[in-house]
């Protein structure tokens, strides 16, 4: 027996997405999200001022991360430490600032360090499996031969 406090129990509205939903559509790009998402994020964006602000942040961020642009960096950091709204943004884009010149060269160079950031976590997780079990010539070993 389930009783109500205030008279006749409130009718189930459909549940709230969930934020990772929310983050996964604002940063799809619009032309690969799914027609039901599309109208979801609508619903969800005109319900919330703050989430339309940072979605308008987002998307020319990737933007210029995906076609790099980094000439386009310093006035989106002018723009996103400006929004007074979202202030967890505006601290992000003034810690860009102060590393400018290596986030522009990385957003604009076509090179990157993937490969070789790849062999050292690769390493590193050797070096943790084996920690106190067996000297430095096993390691080596496993380094080389995996």
């Amino acid at each position: 027996m389930s009783r109500t406090l205030r008279g006749k129990p409130q009718p189930v509205g459909p549940r709230p997405p969930s934020a990772r939903a929310v983050t996964r559509w604002i940063l799809t790009h619009p032309d690969a999200l799914p027609e039901s998402d599309r109208l979801q994020l609508k619903a969800v964006l005109a319900h919330c001022p703050e989430l339309t602000t940072l979605a308008g942040h987002v998307r020319p961020f990737a933007h210029m991360v995906t076609h790099l642009q980094g000439d386009r960096l310093p006035e989106w950091i002018e723009s996103a430490t400006a929004t007074t709204e979202l202030p967890s943004l505006s601290r992000f884009a003034q810690h860009l600032e102060r590393d400018l010149a290596a986030v522009i060269a990385g957003l604009t160079q076509p090179w990157n360090s993937g490969v070789v950031e790849g062999h050292v976590n690769r390493i590193k997780m050797l070096k943790r499996q084996m920690f106190g079990r067996a000297g430095l010539e096993l390691l080596r070993n496993r380094v080389l031969l995996a």
